[in-house]
C-alpha cells in the first residue's frame, strides 16, 4: 500500500507534469516573416505582410488549440541580412516556421538554414523556377515566374501578334520569364525577333524602347519588377511608340494593382496574363479586396499580398493536419497535394515540387467604376511551371 506521504508526492509529480504539459499546449508557435521592408522593393513587403496579417485577423491566431505569434524582420532586400536574420531566429527566437521572402536571393539566403534546421519556409514572393529545389522544406505560395507567361504566349499569337521584341529585367526572374515566353510563343506560331535585358537597379528604358522601336515589331512583351512597370510605360508613351501601333503586352508585374491608380491613362488596353487581379469576379476576391483596403487604408490588394494571405492558409491548414506539431517532416508532408479556393481562384500544392499550381488569367486595362483595373477575360486552368513540366518529359 502507498502511504499517504508517497501519495502526497505521487499528486505533486502528477500535478507538476499537468502543468508541464499544458504549458507546452500553450506555448506560441512562431512564425518568423522576414521580407523588404526598406528600399526599393518596400511594396512588395508591405503587401505581403499586410495579406499575411489579414488572414490572421480573419481567422484568428489560435490553431490546434496552440497560439501563433508572428514575428516579422525587415532585411531591406540585403541576401546576407536575410541569411543573418533567419539564422537569429532559428538559434534565439527559436522560430517553428519560416516565410516571406520578397525575391529569388533572399529566399535562395535561406534556404540551407531551412534544410539544416529541417523547418518549413513559406515563400510567399519570390518567383525563380529554382526556389522550391533551394530546400526540400520550401512550399511556394506565391507563384512560379515562368507559368505567368502561359496565357499571354497563347494569346499573342491568336490575335495579330506575330513578331515579338523581348525586354525583362536582367535577373533570375527576367530570365526565367523571357525563356519561358520565346518557346510557348514561337511554338503557337510567333516570332521574338530580339530580346532586350535591363539593368534591374535604376533602369533607364530609353535606349531599350528606342532599340525595340527600330525593330518595327507587331509588340514589346515586358517583364519588369513591381513599381517599375509605371516608369516604362511612361517612357514607351512618352517616345511615340504608341503611336507607331506596337503594342505593349507582358506579365502583370508591369500593371501591378498597388500601384495601377497612379500610372494613369497610358494603362488603358495593356494585355498581361497574371495569377491576380483586384478585380477578379469572384464573391470570396470581392470580400478579400473589401476587407483588405479597411484594414490598410490607401492600399489596394496585389498579386504579393495573395502571396501573403494564401502562404498563412497554407500554415493554418498544415497545423490542423499535424494537429499542432511543427515537425518539418510532417509539416510539409501536411502541404504537399493541398488544394483550396482563393481568391484568386482554385489553388493547390504540386505533391512532387511543392510550387504552386494555379489559374493564369488575361487581362487588360480598364477603367472600372473610375478606378483602373485589370480586367480578366480569358483563363488558362490548373498552370503549373512549364520549364518543371518540360524537366520531367
Amino acid at each position: 500500500m502507498v502511504d499517504t506521504k508517497s501519495r502526497t508526492k505521487l499528486i505533486v509529480l502528477a500535478g507538476a507534469l499537468l502543468a508541464c504539459t499544458g504549458a507546452l499546449a500553450q506555448e506560441a508557435i512562431k512564425i518568423g516573416l522576414i521580407l523588404p521592408l526598406t528600399g526599393p522593393f518596400t511594396p512588395t513587403g508591405r503587401q505581403i505582410e499586410a495579406g499575411a496579417r489579414l488572414y490572421m485577423q480573419q481567422h484568428g491566431d489560435t490553431v490546434a488549440g496552440r497560439k501563433l505569434q508572428l514575428i516579422v524582420k525587415d532585411d531591406g532586400n540585403v541576401a546576407d541580412a536575410t541569411k543573418r536574420i533567419a539564422q537569429e531566429l532559428i538559434a534565439n527566437d527559436k522560430i517553428a516556421i519560416l516565410a516571406g521572402f520578397g525575391l529569388t536571393p533572399l529566399a535562395l539566403a535561406a534556404a540551407p538554414l531551412s534544410a539544416q534546421a529541417k523547418i518549413p519556409q513559406i515563400v510567399m514572393g519570390a518567383a525563380t523556377s529554382v526556389v522550391t529545389e533551394g530546400s526540400p522544406y520550401i512550399a511556394r505560395s506565391g507563384m512560379a515566374a515562368p507559368a505567368l507567361t502561359v496565357g499571354i504566349a497563347e494569346w499573342a499569337p491568336k490575335n495579330r501578334i506575330k513578331k515579338v521584341v523581348t525586354l525583362v529585367s536582367d535577373y533570375a526572374p527576367g530570365i526565367d520569364i523571357e525563356k519561358a515566353f520565346t518557346e510557348q510563343y514561337t511554338r503557337a506560331g510567333g516570332e521574338v525577333i530580339a530580346q532586350l535585358r535591363v539593368p534591374l537597379a535604376n533602369p533607364d528604358f530609353a535606349p531599350f524602347l528606342q532599340r525595340a522601336g527600330d525593330a518595327k515589331p507587331d509588340a514589346l512583351f515586358v517583364f519588369v519588377p513591381a513599381g517599375q512597370g509605371s516608369i516604362l510605360m511612361k517612357q514607351f508613351s512618352e517616345r511615340g511608340l504608341d503611336k507607331t501601333g506596337i503594342k505593349l503586352i507582358g506579365t502583370g508585374d508591369m500593371t501591378d494593382d498597388d500601384i495601377l491608380n497612379g500610372i494613369g491613362d497610358v494603362s488603358l488596353g495593356i494585355v498581361t496574363s497574371h495569377h491576380y487581379s483586384a478585380a477578379h469576379p469572384s464573391a470570396m476576391n470581392k470580400a478579400y479586396v473589401a476587407a483588405f483596403k479597411k484594414a490598410n487604408p490607401g492600399m489596394r490588394p496585389n498579386f504579393m499580398a495573395m502571396g501573403g494571405y494564401d502562404g498563412m492558409h497554407l500554415i493554418y491548414e498544415s497545423l490542423k493536419k499535424t494537429k499542432g506539431a511543427t515537425d518539418g517532416d510532417a509539416m510539409i508532408k501536411a502541404m504537399k497535394g493541398m488544394a483550396w479556393e482563393s481568391p484568386r481562384g482554385p489553388i493547390s500544392i504540386d505533391a512532387e515540387t511543392r510550387d504552386i499550381v494555379q489559374n493564369i488569367y488575361v487581362r487588360k486595362v480598364e477603367r472600372v467604376g473610375g478606378e483602373l483595373y485589370n480586367v480578366e477575360f480569358a483563363t488558362y486552368k490548373a498552370i503549373k511551371d512549364p520549364s518543371k513540366t518540360a524537366t520531367k518529359k
